[in-house]
């Protein structure tokens, strides 16, 4: 299974978006400032996540919800 995640800073309220195959162990990693970007706002909590059976699809919809399309459908559906 392939996870496309959304965690939100308890630091400061922002919001980082990733693709991983161990949903728990990446949540880990981010928490224990294993991860340059996510080091400087610890600790993060999971918001949302959704399964892929389908490697491209995940990374597809990873892509897209870095867009300015992605996140304003985040903003009106998942968020």
């Amino acid at each position: 299974m392939y996870y496309i995640y959304i965690t939100k800073s308890l630091k400061d309220g922002s919001l980082y978006k990733g693709f991983t195959e161990d949903l728990k162990e990446r949540l880990k990693v981010h928490n224990q400032g294993g991860d340059d970007y996510t080091s400087r706002k610890r600790p993060w909590k999971l918001v949302w996540y959704c399964t892929f059976n389908d490697k491209k699809k995940a990374l597809a919809f990873e892509k897209y919800l870095k867009s300015g399309s992605g996140r304003a459908f985040l903003k009106r559906h998942l968020l």
